[in-house]
């Protein structure tokens, strides 16, 4: 299943304008970043928000909210939100909120150099 391409573009929405705000595919889904930091994304039809420590208890116990977990095991301070937690655009703003202003508090992170083999990837890509 492919990502919820109507979220991505709410998230978009709610970005529009916001200094430092990226967007990268990744996982099969589409992951927003901030200052070069992952902040929130979309995998399949949930919400990733990368929310902290300090806020992951009190967010575990809201309706539509479970641990994020791609391995087997849950990435404390990372959770998803279902998409009946993300009907009202206020829920969805309330989630990217307070995603970005957890990761706006992190050090900003340099673009990665290319290595030999994103230089092949791109290569590739561009070639199609």
């Amino acid at each position: 299943m492919a990502c919820d391409e109507g979220l991505v573009e709410r998230i978009r929405i709610e970005l529009q304008g916001t200094h430092g705000a990226g967007e990268k595919r990744m996982f099969g889904g589409v992951c927003f970043t901030l200052n070069g930091n992952m902040m929130c994304g979309v995998v399949k039809d949930q919400l990733m928000a990368r929310i902290g420590e300090t806020a992951y208890e009190a967010a575990l116990k809201r309706k539509h909210v479970k641990p994020m977990d791609f391995t087997g095991k849950p990435m404390r301070g990372y959770v998803f939100v279902t998409s009946e937690g993300l009907a009202e655009d206020e829920a969805l703003r309330y989630w990217i909120k307070l995603s970005q202003s957890f990761v706006a508090a992190m050090p900003i992170k340099a673009p990665k150099k290319a290595t030999a083999k994103t230089k092949i990837a791109a290569s590739a890509k561009a070639k199609r």
